[in-house]
């Protein structure tokens, strides 16, 4: 299995957090340990929440909207241990992708400054985070993509999320860099080939859908009315209520009312379902329509409650008939105490977990055939990631090659000092030497390059690194080409 246990990841970046660096001075990196950082390259790192490890308060209190995602990719960079970053935050999860050369500077970075951006301490965040590294947030990623790590199962509205992350880490203010960008960029594709070559996406495939079900299981115990003779209206008219029309339309619905702030996007869906019959009214209205229905889905992007408790009690709505409240934003829109009131109803994000159980089930079998379609994409990413790691060696390699032609050459010169040659004799010497040079260092490079496998490439970084000394101290001005130490 590429996933792991991540509870010692979460207590060494909390306590570096609590207990180092409080002072801002970090000690100076040793020039051994920046050479080690080189040849490792940068690597991949998530550390996040979703619906899966976090309750929706905390959830609600990091969420970060679709135009804010670039400036909180810059603060990341920002503090120089995180060297590239990209923002996810949906209403289900939010997660920030970055790439590092030191793993545990940058994830007590990170955390840092999700602990401040959320108001929340290192402690109470810990709780909720999960952190993942190398292969497996790579994993993660291409999962998330697939729509294996949705609440329902193969929904498609997360592969449109992570298209809009890749798209927004390679704008010109973006983070994305040359490794983040291109895991993104290769989760979109992931994700593109799971829908076309399995039937993950059939039936449910967003949280509005799982709306939909979870109203239309519990119609019947909870109004003791059937589901098709409820009289349905929705707050709020953007994607996630066009989505819900969608799956309604689906079941054969035939007439909604759509409370909303004004009423251009109402009319927008009036126009895209001519086939139901779509009431529009303001929110002037909203204690009317709420009245006179039987199922309210709420999804605005307000930040206060739309409904709660006492609005019910002050509009002379609690206690009357039973009332279904379907709350599918983030932040939420109806408040918890409205489970208070009697005959009503109210569920949340949190709630879509019964659906979920249902569609899992009916869709392992195609959860199988995606994850091995994936583990083939995230093989082939981290094969071209560690591809990277040969550069730093090939430079070092060319550099301390050219250094000992150099110093050769010195002294060659030196010899021949009286032999008077013309500038043109001079310089084919020069060439001379770098020829010899360049053709003896042709084969381990290349059989560098080519090398396919991740543990031959290690092996063969390995065993370069020690047949040239690469990370031995560079030669002093003076220079020792033939390496001898000083007795």
């Amino acid at each position: 299995s590429m996933t792991r246990s991540t509870g010692a990841l979460n207590m060494v970046a909390s306590q570096e957090i609590v207990n180092g660096e409080a002072n801002g001075v970090k000690p100076r990196k040793t020039r051994e340990e920046r050479l080690r950082e080189a040849s490792k390259g940068l690597q991949v790192h998530v550390v996040g929440l979703s619906i899966h490890h976090a309750q929706v308060e905390v959830r609600e209190k990091l969420a970060i909207p679709e135009p804010d995602w670039n400036s909180a990719s810059n603060e990341l960079c920002a503090s120089g241990d995180v060297a590239e970053a990209a923002v996810l935050s949906t209403c289900n999860r939010f997660e920030v992708y970055y790439a590092a050369t030191d793993p545990r500077e940058a994830m007590a970075s990170v955390t840092n400054y999700l602990s401040k951006r959320a108001n929340l301490p290192v402690s109470t965040l810990r709780k909720n985070l999960f952190m993942l590294s190398g292969e497996d947030a790579v994993w993660h990623i291409m999962r998330v993509a697939g729509g294996l790590d949705s609440l329902v199962v193969g929904e498609g509205q997360i592969l449109s999320q992570v298209r809009q992350c890749h798209l927004h880490s390679i704008e010109d203010d973006g983070c994305g860099g040359k490794v983040l960008s291109r895991l993104l960029n290769n989760a979109v594709a992931a994700g593109k080939r799971v829908r076309s070559e399995t039937a993950i996406s059939k039936g449910s495939v967003s949280i509005s859908s799982a709306a939909v079900e979870l109203s239309e299981m519990l119609s019947q115990p909870d109004l003791q009315l059937p589901f098709s003779e409820a009289r349905l209206a929705v707050v709020g008219a953007g994607k996630m209520t066009r989505l819900l029309i969608t799956h309604l339309a689906s079941r054969g619905l035939e007439k909604i009312t759509i409370v909303n702030r004004s009423m251009g996007r109402p009319q927008e869906l009036q126009e895209q379902f001519p086939d139901v019959d779509i009431e529009v009214k303001l929110m002037d209205d909203l204690w009317d329509v709420v009245g006179r229905s039987d199922i309210v889905y709420t999804a605005t992007s307000s930040e206060e409650y739309v409904i709660d408790e006492q609005l019910m009690e002050e509009n002379g709505l609690a206690g009357g008939k039973p009332l279904m409240l379907v709350d599918i934003s983030v932040p939420r829109n109806v408040g918890t105490d409205c489970k208070n009131i009697p005959n009503v109803f109210a569920y949340n994000v949190d709630d879509l977990k019964a659906v979920v159980a249902k569609n899992t089930a009916m869709r392992q079998k195609e959860m199988i055939e995606a994850e091995n379609l994936l583990r083939e994409e995230a093989r082939a990413f981290s094969g071209w990631r560690e591809s990277l790691s040969a550069i730093p060696t090939i430079n070092q390699l060319q550099e301390r090659a050219d250094a000992y032609r150099k110093a050769e050459l010195d002294k060659c010169n030196r010899k021949l000092a009286k032999a008077d040659l013309s500038d043109r004799e001079r310089e084919a010497v020069e060439r001379l030497s770098r020829g010899i040079v360049n053709k003896l260092l042709h084969g381990p490079m290349s059989h560098l390059r080519k090398t396919e496998s991740i543990e031959d490439k290690k092996s063969a970084l390995k065993e370069l690194s020690a047949m040239f000394r690469l990370e031995e101290e560079e030669l002093s001005t003076r220079g020792r080409p033939n390496g001898r130490s000083r007795k």
